[in-house]
């Protein structure tokens, strides 16, 4: 079997992604096939705007920024923003459509690097010359028209496969995003890896209402980390930084489909039962002052919540399943109307916005750096390890 890759040399996570491309084929059994596409292209297509970055709340691209750049680091890349990011990359992607396959992963590199590293102008033709030269590739193929339409035929074919952004990467009917996919996609194919979790001390900033949320808290319950866990408002917190309150309804629907079959992959990868509720989105303001009052509660409320699909805002029900997992329901719930309890839910609240964490679960470590989603926990564990 083979693993398509889709990429442009303008996405900083597309190079990350590449760094493991190799490990994937080994890991997996299955060959991986570039395939250039015109990430403008695809954006556009799929009603998104042509700058992702441009439509994030601030404290999302700033950390957006900050993330590239350690994820860079961790795959020994040197990653720096250009002023005028994003810059045109249309020739460059011509380049790669016009090469032989055996070339393209190898001059993508180069391509990757002048732009990430160098900040040299894909545009400009001496720069694709002098990167072209070596692997025999005539820089005069961008002009070809059957090059032309090579690479918006193969963009069009991507968006209709599905695609909505890169890196993206598809094989035997599974289907994956990001630089941070890569693991839960081979195990998907096959390899038998499990997921690498920190021990902490971390602080856990979480609220019931995130399907994702739930994914990352489990794992660290359950692998007996060191945490501090942290319930927050996570709508309050959107509304704060300018964040939409409920962000899977302002995906486009490409993006969409993929969410809903991610939160399934996700769950299989950590071993988790899972289904997204009947009851979204979730009111948990209640269940959140419970946690508040009794840490150890929240292993309850997040299955309540995300594998048996009970409404976690129904008074009756939040009490009757504490009863279920040994708690006293009515005396939890009852203490949750202590000033004390909600003053402490609006103290870590406010600290979220404060200290720039842009969603949740978001794992904070002692020397104050963020990292946010489930996804994350394996950079986590190793910036603990040593990672610098």
């Amino acid at each position: 079997m083979t693993i398509d890759f889709y990429f442009d040399v303008v996405c900083p996570y597309a190079w990350v992604a590449s760094q493991r491309l190799e490990w994937l084929a080994r890991s997996t059994g299955h060959a991986v096939r570039h395939r250039p596409i015109l990430l403008g292209g695809v954006l556009r297509a799929v009603g998104n705007v042509d700058v992702p970055m441009d439509a994030m709340a601030p404290p999302k691209a700033a950390y957006t920024v900050r993330d590239v750049q350690r994820q860079a680091e961790r795959a020994g890349l040197g990653v720096s923003y250009p002023d005028d990011h994003p810059r045109r990359t249309v020739e460059a992607m011509r380049l790669l459509t016009a090469a032989p396959d055996d070339v393209v992963p190898r001059l993508a590199q180069d391509l990757w690097k002048a732009y990430w590293t160098d900040h040299e102008r894909l545009t400009d033709r001496a720069v694709l010359e002098r990167l072209a030269r070596p692997y025999g590739v005539d820089v005069a193929a961008i002009d070809d028209p059957d090059v032309k339409e090579a690479l918006r035929a193969n963009t069009e074919a991507a968006v209709q496969a599905g695609v909505f952004g890169v890196p993206t990467l598809a094989s035997g009917g599974f289907f994956v995003w990001g630089s941070d996919r890569l693991d839960s996609f081979a195990t998907d194919l096959g390899a038998p890896l499990q997921p690498s979790l920190p021990r902490g001390p971390i602080e856990v900033f979480h609220d019931f209402s995130s399907p994702y949320s739930y994914l990352g808290v489990m794992a660290l319950l359950e692998s007996g980390a060191d945490i501090t866990l942290r319930p927050f408002l996570l709508g309050a917190l959107f509304k704060a930084i300018g964040t939409p309150i409920i962000p899977l309804r302002s995906f486009n629907a490409a993006k969409q489909r993929w969410a809903e079959g991610d939160m399934v992959a996700q769950a299989r990868y950590r071993g988790q039962p899972f289904r997204f509720t009947d009851h979204f989105p979730l009111r948990t303001v209640t269940a959140l002052r419970v946690a508040l009052v009794e840490p150890a509660t929240t292993a309850a409320l997040y299955r309540a919540a995300w594998a048996h699909n009970r409404d976690i805002a129904d008074e009756a029900v939040l009490v009757a399943l504490l009863d279920e997992a040994g708690f006293d329901g009515a005396d939890l719930v009852a203490r949750t109307a202590d000033p004390a309890v909600k003053e402490a839910l609006r103290e870590n609240t406010d600290r979220a916005v404060r200290i720039g964490i842009p969603g949740a679960p978001t794992f904070v470590r002692p020397d104050g750096e963020l990292f946010w989603g489930q996804d994350r926990l394996d950079v986590v564990a190793w910036r603990e390890a040593g990672g610098a």
